[in-house]
């Protein structure tokens, strides 16, 4: 059952975040990337507490159950405020319907931030429980220094904004950890910039909600995907943001399709697409696959914005109330926590 919204309150240096793995651990060859993450948010002043679900020798950090006790532990504790994972995985939807929501319920909100198949864990923790959830880097890309127009997702969560982003135009990659494990400025590959779906101008308002293709829609149609109930309590429309990051154009069309199917478009004043890298198929590009699911819909499209697995990152709050424009050389995002 949908509750009201709630915002965690904002994170400061002196906070303690607590880092888990929902997902996959961190492999031997990854350690020092961690560390160094680690290091350079006790260095920015926050207090960072490592979990016990962080071994990367297999699929997922530790056994479904206790990776769940892990994170609800994290999240229900009041005296962390923020809880990180080191990256996304393969199948968190193994503890969605592990989570003690009913604890959670109880708890103040904590803020939980991540990308990739974390957006499995984001989505129920805010449509089930009413807390919004940062949709933003990993503790990995934490890092990263943020280009012109976008904002780190530790100012986001510093909250309340409203917090006003542009496209950033360019187009960027990770340094491998053999290359660099301490990296903290992106490749530069080139440029990029935000795109109306047939031209003209866009100003909406909306609620944000949104996250990986491949990881949200298997959770269409369960009670840990119901965007569609969660949607019909606001009083404002949504704004849907989706990215794929690596399966073939008809996969994700059919993956849009079940979302569609499942109501997660019907409140929706507009849709985001996020960069992606994944391949066509030879008889569906991915915008195709994108219009084919949901241009039957009639919503006001945007392409090319920087959320997912093509960096840099736009940090976004699923819950936030966002304004988006795109209108001639202005393409802004702004978030109100609130």
């Amino acid at each position: 059952m949908s509750q009201p919204l709630r915002f965690p309150r904002p994170l400061r240096p002196g906070d303690r975040i607590g880092v888990t793995s929902p997902s996959a651990g961190v492999a031997e060859d990854a350690a020092t990337r961690i560390e160094f993450c680690v290091a350079w948010l006790r260095e920015r002043g926050y207090d960072v507490v490592v979990g016990d679900c962080m071994d990367g020798s297999g699929l997922t950090s530790a056994p479904a159950e206790q990776r769940a006790a892990e994170l609800t532990r994290m999240l229900a504790d009041p005296d962390i405020h923020c809880v990180l994972p080191p990256w996304g995985g393969e199948t968190a939807i193994d503890l969605v319907d592990l989570l003690d929501y009913d604890a959670l319920a109880e708890a103040e909100p904590t803020w939980l931030v991540g990308f990739s198949d974390l957006s499995t864990v984001l989505v129920p923790i805010t449509t089930r429980l009413g807390w919004a959830t940062l949709h933003g880097d990993n503790l990995a890309d934490t890092p990263y220094a943020v280009p012109d127009g976008l904002l780190h997702w530790l100012d986001l969560a510093g909250g309340p904004g409203p917090f006003v982003q542009r496209d950033s135009g360019v187009v960027t990659d990770w340094w491998r950890f053999e290359e660099d494990p301490r990296a903290t400025t992106w490749k530069h590959v080139g440029t990029s910039q935000w795109e109306l779906e047939g031209g003209g101008s866009l100003d909406v308002t909306g609620r944000l909600v949104g996250g990986c293709v491949e990881t949200v829609a298997n959770l269409a149609g369960t009670a840990y995907g119901d965007v569609r109930t969660w949607a019909e309590t606001l009083d404002e429309p949504t704004i849907v943001y989706v990215e794929a990051c690596e399966e073939d154009a008809v996969n994700i069309c059919r993956y849009l399709h079940s979302l569609r199917l499942a109501g997660w478009f019907d409140r929706a004043a507009a849709v985001l697409v996020g960069r992606t890298a994944a391949p066509n198929h030879p008889d569906l590009t991915q915008r195709g696959a994108v219009l084919d699911a949901l241009a039957r819909l009639d919503l006001p499209i945007v392409w090319d914005l920087e959320i997912g697995h093509v960096p840099p990152h736009l940090p976004l709050v699923n819950g936030a109330l966002a304004r988006v424009v795109v209108d001639g050389d202005t393409r802004e995002i702004t978030q109100t926590l609130g």
